[in-house]
């Protein structure tokens, strides 16, 4: 059983696959705690890991289809509580939880290659899978053994280990550097282009002459239009207004035989408001609403035509007004608002081409009171990370030890990254020129000394492949603190490890599964003794195809299944004796390490 004193955390709880490989159907129920996964070689365990990559997002190849189906499908279902992570980015997409809490993800790939992603019921975009599995699985292997190999991935362990300890100087050397490099590329473009700079500020400075000369204001070409065309229409503007009014108001002598709209209506009104007819007296209101909005037409046409002057002089003005403005839209812009936009953008641009010796001077002091400013924080980054090592190196050998190789020392050198000549990020931090990359100034190197007296190698160098396997669970183990992924899969890192060390992996394996779910595809009894669930891929034939299933272990089938995989031996007593006793040492451990941690709970 795994710990009761665990907490929640969002697990996979049951994976699906369908048509992948040589796996027709087959359902994992998977344990909070350790479940591991086993089978003949050949009976399809890969396909298990290569499941839990495509529900991750990862690449998609027709060739994982199985023969004969048109497609293979992979769903998970996730218990991941409200408010997670993990809801949130299915949230994001529209996805929706089940009743009971559970989050659904599948991934269908097809017989030609086209593949497609659900969550939560929507049809999201397969990197909306890569988002989720980043914040609920991690899958190692072999390929992560191999990543291990590089700089940048030792590097990304250690600060991964360190924490807050390095990413918090880290940010602030990383914003400083973005200034840096920012100041340090305008001076260079501004030095090394003074010439073409100076004739373009040239230029830009010419423009906003004739510009600032013609004072143009927003709108203004639009104004101008509208008052030439009035003035140069005037007296067939005086002509309908005057006609208008005359119809609206009548005769400006009060000519009863001419009382025009207005005196036509206001008639009206008067007649129905002395009616004995109450209907038509209803009417006499809505005449008045009508009179008095003809009255106001009727005022305003005459203001119009108070100011409706034919005036020679005033027309000239807007006209050679407009011919200064057609003047810049013909150079400029389209009209005087683009204009303007214009002269906005180029006295912007002016300030970023001022190639004089104070500018270029200034931006120099700036330049070298950034790079003063990003040495430090390289210093105090460089020296978190070193303290992180030392750590992190004790940590890692304390638990080799316990994994059989206890004569091994890990440890991590942090090593300067000296500039090559002409490196456009070299910085001066302390007496060395180092280059100064988006991580810092460092090299991280993880080495392993094999035995006392032993030179301390790359990793990659001085370990065996069980080895590496055993320091990569090392680390795995000392990481996982700081690991935001619940649920862990392993798939052969156990490769080239047997005996006592082999118990060991197992060990490691369940106490990591105190804090995460652990997933772990196998070949060992050893480690497959200590898991809470255990998994076996079955294999069959009928001459035509062959096809795996997925099978649970009870008590009596795990003894069955262990002493086939100690050589073979499930067929007879002293296997099975040997499996017994092997399942019963590792629940022994695992009881003896939950009085333990019961105790120290209570103390």
């Amino acid at each position: 059983m795994s710990d009761p004193t665990s907490k929640v955390r969002p697990v996979l709880a049951e994976m699906r696959i369908n048509g992948l490989g040589v796996i027709d159907e087959a359902t994992l129920e998977l344990d909070p705690g350790f479940t591991v996964v086993t089978g003949e070689t050949g009976a399809g365990k890969t396909m298990v890991v290569t499941g839990l990559h495509l529900l991750g997002g990862g690449r998609a190849e027709a060739s994982r289809v199985r023969t004969g189906a048109d497609k293979a499908v992979v769903e998970g279902r996730f218990q991941a509580p409200a408010g997670s992570p993990a809801a949130k980015v299915a949230e994001e997409v529209g996805g929706e939880a089940d009743e009971d809490g559970s989050l659904i993800a599948i991934r269908t790939v097809g017989a030609d290659g086209r593949s497609r992603a659900h969550v939560g019921g929507r049809s999201v975009p397969v990197g909306v899978l890569s988002e989720l599995a980043e914040q609920l699985i991690a899958v190692h292997g072999q390929n992560d053994q191999l990543r291990l190999m590089r700089p940048t991935e030792q590097r990304a362990v250690l600060d991964r280990f360190a924490s807050d300890d390095v990413s918090e100087p880290l940010r602030a050397y990383q914003a400083v550097r973005e200034e840096w490099l920012r100041v340090s590329t305008e001076l260079k473009e501004r030095t090394e282009r003074s010439r073409e700079l100076a004739r373009e500020a040239d230029l830009l400075r010419h423009g906003l002459g004739e510009i600032d000369a013609v004072d143009p204001k927003p709108g203004e070409d639009v104004e101008l239009h509208d008052e030439a065309r009035r003035l140069a229409d005037a007296d067939q503007l005086r002509e309908a207004a005057q006609g208008a009014q005359f119809a609206v108001s009548g005769s400006l002598e009060g000519d009863p035989d001419n009382p025009g709209a207005l005196g036509l209506i206001s008639e009206a009104a008067r007649r129905l408001s002395v009616s004995e007819d109450p209907k038509l007296r209803e009417m006499e209101p809505r005449l008045v609403e009508a009179a008095t909005l003809l009255a106001d037409v009727g005022a305003e046409i005459s203001g119009y035509l108070d100011h409706l002057e034919a005036d020679p002089g005033r027309l000239e003005s807007v006209l050679q007004r407009q011919a200064e403005l057609k003047a810049l839209t013909r150079k400029y812009a389209a009209d005087i608002d683009g204009v303007i936009a214009w002269a906005a953008d180029a006295r912007a641009r002016l300030g970023g081409l001022d190639t004089s010796e104070e500018a270029l001077s200034s931006l120099a002091t700036r330049r070298d009171e950034l790079a003063v400013e990003l040495g430090a924080l390289a210093e105090r980054v460089t020296a978190a990370r070193v303290e992180a090592a030392l750590e992190l190196g004790k940590a890692v050998t304390e638990e080799l030890d316990g994994l059989a190789m206890p004569h091994a020392t890990v440890e991590l050198a942090v090593r300067p990254r000296h500039a090559e000549a002409g490196d456009a990020q070299a910085l001066a931090v302390g007496r060395s020129i180092l280059h100064a990359g988006s991580s810092g100034v460092d090299d991280v190197e993880l080495r392993l000394i094999s035995h006392p007296g032993a030179p301390a190698l790359p990793v990659h160098k001085g370990a065996s492949g069980g080895e590496l396997s055993r320091v990569m669970l090392a680390l795995e183990v000392v990481l996982s603190h700081s690991d935001p992924v619940p649920t862990l899969v392993f798939d052969e890192v156990d490769a080239g490890v047997g005996g006592r060390a082999a118990v060991e992996v197992g060990r490691r394996l369940a106490r990591l599964a105190r804090s995460h779910q652990v997933i772990v595809v196998t070949h060992l009894p050893q480690v497959a003794a200590f898991a809470d669930r255990h998994l076996v891929v079955d294999k069959s034939a009928d001459g035509t195809f062959t096809r795996s299933a997925v099978r649970k272990l009870d008590e009596t089938q795990r003894v069955v299944e262990l002493a086939r995989m100690l050589a073979g031996m499930d067929s007879t007593d002293t296997g099975r004796a040997h499996a017994e006793e092997l399942l019963a040492a590792a629940k022994a451990d695992k009881s003896s390490a939950a009085v333990v941690r019961r105790r120290k709970k209570k103390g």
